[in-house]
């Protein structure tokens, strides 16, 4: 059976973690403590840059989740999430790169926002990527259209979270009814962090965050 090492915290593990429900690809749930075990010899074997997720099927293993995403939906081929057409499918990966390299490395200045306030350049940015994601759903039930497909799992591990952390959605009125309509659909509901494991994620980030600071002025003063 298909092995799943993820954390049930992490958003990038969660767009695995709902298209593996999605699909219903029976797997074993291996949840990783990233407190350190990510750093072990036994996990590094699979994944040499000590993230989550990463996919053993067999003697394939699978790392990145959008590598993971196209593997499972190419060899699992129940409930299809990809389109068929050249344009539709760039269309598909074009939002996926668009959340997971403009949106979410955003994330953590968020997160951090009670303790410093989000720059405008900040903010721009965070309105730059709704506004594109409101115009590429333009009314749609689902970015590809009537389906559900691979961009709507990455945006929708993604725009909720910053939702619930205090971003409003009430400017794009598209994209707040997509997100209740994905919210409703089982596998959003089985993945959702509740209030307190949020809270306990957000503190675990801020660590991380203090960590590296402490990191770079121990460099600089060596």
């Amino acid at each position: 059976m298909l092995k799943f090492y993820y954390h049930p915290l992490s958003p990038i593990s969660r767009r695995v973690w709902i298209a593996l429900l999605e699909k219903e690809i029976p797997f074993d749930p291996m949840v990783v403590d990233l407190h350190g075990k990510q750093f072990e010899e036994v996990f590094l074997a699979i994944s040499p840059f000590h993230h989550v997720p990463v996919v053993v099927h067999g003697d394939i293993q699978v790392i990145e989740s959008i590598a993971i995403l196209d593997y499972l939906d190419n060899q699992f081929h129940q409930r299809p999430l990809s389109p068929a057409t050249p344009a539709d499918i760039a269309r598909m990966r074009m939002l996926q790169l668009v959340v997971t390299n403009e949106l979410l490395p955003k994330l953590v200045a968020v997160v951090n926002a009670e303790h410093q306030p989000l720059s405008g350049k900040t903010l721009a940015h965070l309105e730059t990527c709704l506004h594109f994601l409101e115009h590429q759903l333009s009314n749609q039930t689902y970015f590809g259209g009537e389906l559900l497909n691979l961009a709507d799992i990455v945006a929708g591990s993604t725009v909720p979270l910053f939702s619930r952390l205090g971003v409003s959605l009430q400017p794009y009125p598209s994209l707040q009814r997509w997100q209740s309509r994905i919210l409703e659909r089982p596998a959003w509901q089985k993945t959702q962090p509740s209030d307190h494991d949020l809270q306990q994620w957000k503190r675990w980030i801020q660590l991380q965050m203090k960590r590296r600071v402490r990191e770079r002025q121990q460099k600089s003063v060596n």
